[in-house]
């Protein structure tokens, strides 16, 4: 695969490899419960066909700048349709605007406008319906076409005709002067805070990142080339996946929602998935409640299991170690893999930060997380734990990526160079230069670099906050490292000018459930619950325990719990699991301020 990938300059060359070693499924998913394959063969002709049909619509180049090139609109959740029109877009020379399906109607209205984008495909009657509540102010929006059958909608096999051989000629005539320099894709970022930011990514963006990571799917040992996908394929992290996926010659199998996930992983039985952090916490979680609910010896073995699988180390620990090891992967740890199929051999992680100990957990049970960091502007990656266990270490996001520089700033901060950096930000030049100088890009995160170049992320930059004291705390570490008790669901640490740092905590309510009922404590409801003192006090204590492992003004002094889960329908989390601290801070201003009202610490013990 190493020397197809050497020729390919451009995302579309993934056509070229794929016709050399042709599936019969190549991409699929389930249609009416049934699941459909498209063979290379037929995807590849969709394509062109697609590709054709925007042609004879006008869609054109312009004279070649970004800013003339005609834009295509793409709103769906991930499925074959997206990458068919995808390539399409690409081999047209057109710039592909792809939206998160969950878009508010004014978002999509305001991306939309700023780049005029003239025809939009999406997936379903809902999003049909919103488009067209907007579409009269978009001037330059043409058409909507529907991948679902919608009656008030045009669908898009309207669209496709039997090539031409004009056609024929005239895509190649265009594409055969398309360059690795010229942008694939403008993606807005969802953004925790503030207006979204067009992205422009170009080919040699996506591609140098594909390429690089080529040689990381090589090291998975899988009986089938056959990976699962259901995150949005409008984030990079995962549209990246899938280029990676058709230069490997994998076979693409789409969740059908994301409620079917677990369903559908048994079913296709996939050897690797993309995942974000967020995703493992909930199968954890639900893990973790079954086994609570077993009594006598199985709970015993169950609980035995956890915390042998929560002391697993990359290097070998020892005969003993490895005994115990097996006899928990045949107990507990295969229930585990046969719940995803059985087969599951990586995850990869990305999005947000992973607590450490799911991924020795999730790793000692024969699921191995690859924990890797980037952003929308990198095209994603900056770093990736490799599979092989020299290239992989818990408590990092991995070796820096092939061709990808980073140095550390003096206040910390992760700056970026290389072919993966963004072509900047589309009509904000001024924006660009904030985040660009001298072809380094200043990431806004916060990390350290190890003389093997692996690199640890330590916070956020903009997260961080600063007490009354004047002393800096950095949220994330502290966060992440409280998460790892499976009493706690989500959890953020306030205290911005405060006297000293606190947090609100969304319990795991499935299992609060099964500590109430052994306590002897009525669950009545999750509002009822949370306001339990002795449910408040159990939680106070888990947070007194993991307390001393942070300095002084870092240790969380007061909590709040909620009895509402965040989540990105209620609008506490992006697209992508982030929380949204200011959005969190403002809705909860009056449980945060009662924290601080209420305070009967003695002040001495803040005084630094």
């Amino acid at each position: 695969m190493a020397t197809k990938m050497d020729k390919a300059t451009r995302l579309f060359d993934c056509i070229k490899t794929q016709a050399k070693a042709p599936l019969t499924d190549l991409l699929n998913a389930r249609v009416d419960g049934v699941w459909r394959s498209y063979s290379t063969n037929e995807v590849h002709d969709t394509v062109y066909q697609l590709a054709q049909a925007l042609l004879d619509m006008g869609i054109s180049t312009g004279d070649g700048t970004v800013e003339s090139r005609d834009k295509i609109g793409l709103i769906s959740a991930g499925r074959p349709e997206w990458l068919i029109t995808d390539l399409a877009v690409q081999l047209t020379g057109a710039v592909l605007v792809p939206l998160y399906p969950n878009s508010g109607i004014k978002e999509i209205e305001q991306i939309l406008n700023e780049a005029e984008v003239k025809i939009i495909f999406v997936s379903n009657v809902d999003l049909c319906d919103k488009l067209k509540q907007v579409q009269a102010d978009i001037p330059t929006l043409k058409s909507i076409y529907t991948f679902d059958h919608v009656e008030s909608c045009s669908h898009w096999t309207e669209l496709l005709k039997p090539l031409r051989r004009e056609s024929q000629q005239k895509i190649t005539e265009i594409s055969d002067k398309i360059t690795e320099q010229d942008i694939a894709t403008i993606i807005y970022t969802s953004g925790t805070t503030g207006r979204p930011k067009g992205v422009m990514l170009t080919h040699k963006n996506i591609l140098s990142n594909v390429m690089g990571t080529v040689d990381l799917i090589s090291q998975i040992p899988v009986e089938q080339k056959r990976a699962f996908s259901f995150l949005p394929l409008n984030h990079i992290f995962e549209k990246a996946a899938a280029y990676t996926y058709f230069f490997c010659g994998y076979s693409v199998y789409f969740a059908e929602s994301m409620d079917t996930i677990g369903a559908n992983m048994k079913e296709v039985k996939p050897y690797i998935f993309t995942a974000v952090p967020r995703l493992l916490e909930k199968i954890f979680e639900r893990i973790t409640a079954e086994g609570l609910k077993l009594s006598g010896i199985k709970r015993k073995i169950f609980l035995w299991s956890i915390k042998i699988a929560g002391q697993f180390e990359i290097e070998d620990k020892g005969p003993l170690y490895k005994i115990k090891l097996a006899i928990a992967d045949k107990l507990v740890y295969s229930k585990w893999r046969n719940a995803v199929g059985g087969n599951i051999k990586a995850i990869v992680l990305g999005s947000s930060a992973c607590p450490v100990r799911l991924e020795r957990i999730f790793t000692a049970a024969g699921m191995v997380t690859l924990e890797g960091y980037g952003l929308t502007e990198t095209s994603p990656a900056i770093s990736l734990n490799h599979y092989a266990k020299s290239g992989r270490r818990f408590g990092t996001v991995g070796p820096l990526m092939v061709d990808v520089q980073v140095k550390i700033a003096a206040d910390g901060e992760i700056l970026c160079k290389g072919p993966n950096v963004m072509a900047g930000y589309y009509k904000n030049p001024e924006l660009t230069a904030d985040v660009m100088e001298g072809g380094w890009f200043h990431t806004g995160d916060i990390g350290e670099l190890d003389e093997d170049n692996f690199l640890k992320i330590t916070d956020r930059k903009k997260e961080m906050f600063k007490t009354s004291g004047g002393k800096y705390v950095a949220p994330s570490p502290i966060e992440n490292k409280m998460k790892e008790n499976y009493f706690i669901e989500q959890m953020m640490v306030v205290g911005s000018e405060r006297k000293f740092a606190a947090a609100l905590i969304v319990p795991s309510f499935a299992n609060l459930k099964s500590w109430c009922k052994k306590s002897d404590i009525p669950f009545l409801s999750n509002e009822q619950i949370v306001k339990d003192a002795r449910v408040t006090s159990m939680y106070q204590s888990i947070v007194d325990g993991f307390n001393p492992e942070f300095n002084h003004v870092e240790q969380v002094k007061k909590i709040t719990l909620l009895p509402d889960e965040w989540s990105i329908e209620s609008g506490e989390l992006t697209p992508t699991g982030k929380m949204k601290r200011k959005v969190i801070t403002q809705k909860y201003t009056a449980e945060i301020d009662k924290m601080y009202a209420d305070d009967q610490i003695n002040a001495s013990i803040y005084k630094n």
